[in-house]
C-alpha cells in the first residue's frame, strides 16, 4: 500500500514535472542564453536549472508562478558561476567579430546586443527580463526582489540609455576606424 502511493506521488510529480519543462523549456533558455551569451553553457545553465526544479518541485504551489520561479533558478546558476571562475574578456572587433557580420540585419542585432551588454547590470537585468522573458514590472519587481516603482525606473532609464548606446554602436560601426582601417 505504502508503495503504491510512494509510486503514484511519483508518477504525479514526473507528469507536472514534464507538463512545466514542456511548456518553459525555451524561455528558460532564451533567458540564459541572454544571461551569458553563449550557446553550450545556456544549455548547461538550463539544464542545471531543471534539475533543480525537479528536486525543489514541490515547493512551487501556484503553477501561474512556475516561469518567474524557473527565472529565479537560472539567475542564480548563473551566478554560481561566477563564484569560483572570472572569465577572460576579449575585445570581439580585435578577433575579427565584425567580420562574421555580413548583412545589414544581423550587424543592426549585432550592435543591439552589443548596446544591451554595455547596460549596467541593474538596467540591463530588468529589461532583458520585459524583453525577453516577457514579464511585467510586477513580475520584474518580484524576481529581483525590489520595489515595483524601481523596477519602473530601471525599465525607463534602460530603454533611455539603451537608444543613447545603439546610437553610439551605429556611429561607431559606420566609422572607418571601426572597419578595420587603425589611426595611431
Amino acid at each position: 500500500m505504502l508503495n503504491q502511493t510512494v509510486s503514484k506521488d511519483m508518477d504525479s510529480k514526473q507528469k507536472r514535472f514534464e507538463k512545466l519543462t514542456r511548456a518553459l523549456h525555451s524561455d528558460i533558455y532564451r533567458y540564459a542564453y541572454w544571461l551569458c551569451g553563449h550557446a553550450q553553457i545556456a544549455e548547461d545553465l538550463t539544464q542545471e536549472t531543471f534539475l533543480r526544479a525537479w528536486r525543489k518541485l514541490d515547493s512551487l504551489r501556484n503553477e501561474k508562478a512556475a516561469k518567474a520561479w524557473l527565472i529565479t533558478i537560472v539567475r542564480r546558476e548563473n551566478a554560481r558561476r561566477f563564484e569560483k571562475y572570472t572569465p577572460d574578456f576579449v575585445d570581439i572587433e580585435l578577433h575579427g567579430g565584425d567580420a562574421a557580420v555580413d548583412s545589414i540585419q544581423e550587424r543592426e542585432h549585432y550592435g543591439l546586443q552589443r548596446a544591451i551588454a554595455r547596460l549596467e547590470v541593474e538596467y540591463r537585468e530588468p529589461l532583458v527580463l520585459q524583453v525577453v522573458g516577457g514579464f511585467s514590472g510586477e513580475e520584474i519587481a518580484q524576481i529581483l526582489e525590489m520595489n515595483p516603482n524601481t523596477v519602473a525606473t530601471r525599465l525607463f532609464r534602460a530603454r533611455a540609455q539603451l537608444k543613447a548606446l545603439y546610437q553610439d554602436e551605429q556611429s561607431t560601426s559606420s566609422s572607418p576606424q571601426h572597419k578595420g582601417q587603425e589611426h595611431g
